[in-house]
């Protein structure tokens, strides 16, 4: 007991040493959390998250290749149950699930009434669905995409109003640098990699949405050790010389949440912007599914900045 009372302790004096990035200009507070008691042995894992507009609706991915469609109950703005969930699996180009080694699925971008888009980092890649049961397509990949790391890669997925797309992977293979941005302009077939988004250890991407305030949201996640998870979230202006006046919107203390790898950002009925994310149990019995919300509490303009 003693041991693991002296580990825990050298782990938090280590996350407390490390440059966090720059302090929060605003803050976010708690207003759901949820815990999702799914079945089966393809439930779990859910690492990706799209939420619908007035926030009743979703659709979440797995990072074994399924893709789970519903609704939240809720009582008072508070998410209090789930109803009509469907899981099904990913198709692939032949209209098959996807094999073990290509069914890493971890991003996910949609407008919900229009195509799904989805990213992988075992096979790394960007695939577009029609809908939740149509063949995938697997849109052209930028030369970077063959030399990312495993079980690292294209983490986090975006996509905006005019359907440009934007992806980061969770590590960039040098210590300390920052991380890429790949950006496929709607209409194109050509990635680009026009800037990149600052790095603060320990945290790496896991999720990224764009509001309705036109602004990107950074979801990044750490594991400290036998402590649990901390998360944090980022958010910046689209800009055309990049992504631009960072504000650290949440940091959660170690332990609060489980593995949150999923985010959607949509506008309440009180016009607040809303911070939805879902859990990755990595299929463990000692994690937890759990759908978690946030409501920002400084008001986000109503202009979006123009992305170029």
């Amino acid at each position: 007991m003693r041991t693991r009372f002296v580990i825990a302790i050298a782990a938090l004096a280590a996350l407390l040493a490390l440059d966090l990035g720059a302090q929060p200009a605003s803050d976010a507070q708690l207003v759901s959390a949820y815990r999702w008691h799914g079945t089966g042995e393809n439930f779990g894992g859910f690492s990706g998250l799209e939420v619908s507009e007035d926030g009743t609706d979703f659709i979440a991915i797995t990072d074994r290749g399924y893709i789970a469609k519903g609704s939240f109950e809720r009582e008072g703005g508070v998410i209090s149950g789930l109803k009509t969930v469907r899981l099904s699996p990913l198709k692939s180009p032949k209209g098959e699930p996807f094999g073990r080694f290509r069914s890493d699925s971890e991003g996910l971008a949609s407008h919900m009434d229009g195509p799904i888009f989805v990213s992988f980092e075992a096979k790394h890649r960007v695939m577009r669905f029609g809908d939740v049961k149509a063949k995938g397509r697997t849109l052209k990949k930028h030369p970077d995409f063959k030399g990312l790391q495993n079980n690292s890669s294209l983490e986090a997925l975006a996509i905006d109003r005019d359907g440009t797309l934007y992806t980061i992977p969770e590590r960039t293979g040098l210590e300390g640098s920052p991380f890429p941005v790949y950006r496929l302009r709607a209409g194109s077939q050509t990635w680009e990699k026009p800037f990149t988004i600052p790095r603060f250890a320990p945290y790496l991407p896991v999720g990224a949405d764009i509001g309705p305030d036109g602004k990107f949201y950074l979801l990044e996640r750490h594991l400290s050790g036998i402590l649990g998870f901390t998360n944090r979230i980022r958010r910046f202006d689209i800009t055309p010389d990049g992504f631009r006046n960072e504000v650290e919107l949440l940091r959660t203390p170690v332990g609060l949440h489980d593995n949150l790898e999923g985010l959607a950002v949509w506008r309440d009925d009180n016009d607040s912007i809303r911070l939805t994310m879902v859990s990755d149990d990595n299929f463990k019995f000692f994690q937890a599914t759990e759908f978690v919300e946030y409501v920002v509490l400084t008001p986000s303009p109503d202009q979006a900045v123009p992305a170029n």
